[in-house]
């Protein structure tokens, strides 16, 4: 029998479609744009064991999610591979009826050891971080001088494995700008779907200026002055990319830009902390409590109306209205806390 799901809006009339689950804080990378290693140091102290949500609370607040609309569901981190048994987990929240989509986004160094359990697990997807095909520039990017190798191996597993791979590039200007056509050349001829992401003002850690991001509108005339794109229709409300396709191929790229062409309008998306709080946007570091709430004893009807309270209440819009004032002023939260 098919769940009954009860469909709810937030103040905007934007729906509840999508949950992102931060598993843990931690990472074997330490990428300048999330986790900069002369912030996220051998002395940085990241959440103790007993802070991260049990994988029974995760598959107990996903199915209460699920009751509210959501349809899909992807795992982040971090890195969410360095979670213990992440196939259990898969397992678990593959059995919840009504949930259409788990994928998850991963640097791919684990891949190669993993990726086959997934997806005999139910994992359907993939995005993989990769911003160069420079080993050098890369090693510098990840702060861990990990070549692209071991990420490249990753990914010839997944395909291997049956799970869709998507390839995600953060774009710096002055770091790597100069790898867009590269990147777009082997994604293309290796039928790889490319999302180009520009930086983003997320948390406070990561040195952000406005000065540093190449937009939308730039790497696609770059691309497109290369390979004739054509765009595409949304696959589905509430979709972030904006996705063209090589003309002449099905190969898509897709591109990220929630810096100079906002999607608030259509944000569908809801994310839970590896500690239990719910965020409603990305940018917006006001967290909200369900991990103590549940662990004092709340009954699911409890906390379901919890969850409806937030997101009836949602009405963040800060892409919409990101200025100075609102860069220096608002709370931030860390993307490691809370995936991208």
């Amino acid at each position: 029998m098919l769940v009954e799901k009860k469909h709810i809006k937030d103040k905007l009339d934007r729906p509840l479609r999508d949950l992102r689950i931060s598993v843990i804080d931690r990472c074997n990378f330490r990428c300048k744009y999330c986790m900069p290693a002369e912030i996220f140091g051998p002395d940085f102290k990241f959440l103790p064991r007993e802070e991260l949500l049990s994988y029974e609370e995760i598959e107990r607040i996903a199915r209460i999610f699920v009751r509210l609309g959501v349809e899909k569901i992807r795992l982040t981190g971090g890195e969410p591979l360095l979670r213990k048994d992440m196939p259990v987990l898969i397992k678990m929240l593959s059995s919840i009826e009504g949930l259409s989509d788990i994928a998850l986004t991963t640097n791919g160094v684990l891949l190669p050891k993993l990726a086959r359990q997934l997806a005999e697990a139910g994992l359907k997807r993939v995005n993989v971080s990769l911003d160069s095909l420079n080993d050098e520039l890369f090693g510098e990017i990840n702060g861990r001088n990990v070549g692209v190798a071991p990420v490249l191996q990753g990914i010839k597993a997944a395909k291997e494995a049956g799970l869709g791979v998507k390839i995600n590039m953060v774009v710096k200007k002055g770091l790597n700008d100069q790898e867009i056509l590269p990147m777009a050349s082997f994604c293309k001829k290796e039928e790889i779907e490319l999302r180009f992401i520009e930086f983003m003002d997320v948390g406070s850690t990561n040195g952000w200026k406005m000065d540093d991001v190449v937009t939308k509108k730039s790497i696609f005339e770059l691309v497109n002055s290369e390979y004739d794109l054509e765009e595409t229709e949304p696959a589905y409300f509430g979709e972030v990319a904006r996705r063209y396709r090589y003309k002449g191929s099905d190969v898509h790229v897709g591109f990220i830009s929630s810096v100079s062409e906002s999607f608030c309008s259509s944000c569908t998306r809801a994310r839970l902390s590896a500690n239990g709080q719910i965020f409603t946007c990305l940018f917006n570091g006001n967290g909200l409590d369900i991990r103590d709430f549940m662990r004092d004893g709340a009954k699911d009807e409890e906390i379901k109306d919890r969850i409806i309270s937030i997101w009836n209440h949602r009405s963040d819009r800060y892409s919409d209205e990101r200025t100075a004032e609102t860069i220096a002023n608002r709370k931030k939260i860390e993307m490691s806390y809370i995936g991208g």
